[in-house]
């Protein structure tokens, strides 16, 4: 059993609300839910909807097709009609958005008294509250839905929440962010909370400031953290060399979006994989890690700062909007890995310097600090091993493989369900791991799946000197996710 509803209308009416209200409800009630946001880069006016599907059973994914089509306004139903399956239902009118909740919910079948508890936690309760009454007393379908077989406690985070539950609990001092969609979200997730967690949110007035700001709080001994996506990340990459050469621990939440240039601002791509690994200027490591769900995003947040600190080093926890975005359902709890700060008060150089922290020109010094960076990267690259670089799913010993890494996850195993194929998802890109090429050499067929037009591939190639071929690039560069039904389409196409 599996149900798709789209809350579509105009920026300000209220799509995210009902999206939000239904969600965490459905979830108490045992079902699994996933939910994404497609919204434009406007204050009010405009379309912006919200996909929500949930299920008896785990699901990380939209699809294609909706089962119910709530119109906050006339362009939603023209925009989305033909989306909607045969047998779907259209709730329009000029109501309320709470006049749909209450419709919805007696379509459902589920408890009114739910929805009025959720309401008491809003602004507006006895307007809401009258509005819903209304819609639930109005409608007149109702859907058999099935009840959910496992009823355990379940999580409903988007990945901006987790990343905060990971930085506050890996023990954050200060985080520093301009204004940036898509990392925008963590800014407004660890700002309320800093007061109860005993951190530091502070919001500068351009991304050199940002940066700056903490790459100066951290050589005084605090776990420093910035949010940003690419063009914000571009301007700080000079003091994220800064950073390398002094040894100052810091990590950098890299929130991609569609680019070159502003891009489009509000939708989702993962573009920015080779700007997280090259990034800055000289030779130094990189740590990249990029998670695909929730889940990951807290686990690895905290494994960014365990690096971060035992190495000094500076690192990236690479993210897009999907994932910051969109709600996931978990009964799993992450694993926080535990770090210790490591700096000790002394004076800090963008210079090559001696032992003494005093800038130098001479050969025999800079010839060993260049080699003692050399010895870091072999040693986190051997430390890495000791934790989950890649993940495997699907049929383990399926010839086909499908490679991605990042917010396809969820696409990916919702498409191979009924597939013989084995999905490698990717959470450490640099380092990289080197079983992925045994895995990898293993397959019959190879098939990426990427949100750009095939970064990793060069990655892989790089890496294993395997080649995949452009007919096996399943690739999408429209600014917006990948659907399940249609991915798994593409991957049949790609298996014939």
């Amino acid at each position: 059993m599996k149900y798709s509803v789209l809350f579509g209308g105009k920026a300000g009416q209220g799509p995210n609300i009902l999206s939000q209200l239904t969600g965490e409800i459905l979830v108490e009630k045992g079902y699994y839910v996933f939910y994404s946001r497609d919204y434009q880069s406007l204050i009010r006016g405009g379309h912006n909807f919200n996909v929500l599907t949930f299920s008896d059973e785990p699901v990380l994914s939209n699809e294609s097709k909706i089962d119910i089509l709530i119109c906050l306004d006339e362009n939603t139903e023209k925009m989305h009609k033909n989306e909607l399956k045969k047998t779907g239902l259209v709730l329009k009118g000029t109501e309320d958005n709470m006049y749909f909740a209450g419709r919805l919910f007696k379509i459902l079948g589920l408890d009114f008294k739910l929805l009025e508890e959720k309401l008491k936690k809003l602004k507006n309760f006895d307007e809401n509250l009258k509005h819903a009454k209304k819609g639930h007393e109005t409608e007149k379908n109702k859907i058999e839905i099935v009840k959910p077989k496992n009823n355990s406690k379940k999580s409903f985070r988007n990945g901006s929440q987790a990343i905060a539950d990971g930085s506050i609990k890996s023990g954050l001092d200060i985080y520093c962010a301009y204004p940036m969609t898509p990392a925008t979200p963590l800014l407004f997730e660890l700002a309320p909370r800093q007061f109860d967690n005993n951190f530091l949110t502070l919001e500068l007035e351009n991304e050199i400031s940002v940066i700056g700001s903490a790459v100066g709080a951290a050589a005084t001994g605090a776990k420093a953290m910035v949010g940003t996506s690419g063009g914000g990340f571009d301007l700080m990459t000079e003091f994220f060399s800064m950073s390398a050469i002094a040894e100052i621990p810091i990590v950098v939440y890299l929130s991609s979006r569609p680019g070159p240039g502003t891009g489009v601002a509000t939708y989702t791509g993962q573009g920015d994989l080779n700007l997280a690994r090259h990034c800055g200027h000289g030779e130094f490591f990189r740590l990249v890690l990029a998670p695909g769900d929730s889940i990951e995003s807290e686990e690895l947040t905290s494994q960014c700062f365990y690096f971060s600190q035992k190495y000094k080093i500076p690192a990236i926890l690479l993210g897009d909007k999907h994932l910051g975005e969109s709600f996931y359902t978990s009964e799993a709890n992450a694993k926080i890995t535990k770090s210790e700060k490591t700096i000790s008060l002394k004076k800090f150089n963008s210079y090559e310097t001696d032992e003494n922290g005093i800038g130098t020109e001479n050969a025999e010094i800079i010839k060993k600090n260049v080699e003692r960076r050399l010895k870091k990267t072999k040693e986190i690259e051997k430390e890495a091993e000791k934790f989950e670089m890649f993940k495997v799913y699907g049929k383990k010993d399926s010839k086909n493989i499908i490679v991605s890494w990042g917010s396809t996850k969820g696409a990916i195993i919702d498409a191979i369900k009924d597939l013989d194929c084995k999905f490698i998802q990717i959470l450490y890109i640099e380092p990289f791991s080197e079983k992925i090429k045994i895995e990898l050499a293993k397959a019959k067929n190879i098939i990426l799946v990427e949100n750009n037009t095939g970064t990793l591939a060069d990655l892989i190639g790089e890496k294993t000197c395997i080649r995949i071929e452009d007919k096996n690039k399943i690739l999408r560069y429209d600014g917006r996710p990948f659907l399940c039904d249609e991915l798994n389409e593409e991957i049949k196409g790609r298996l014939r």
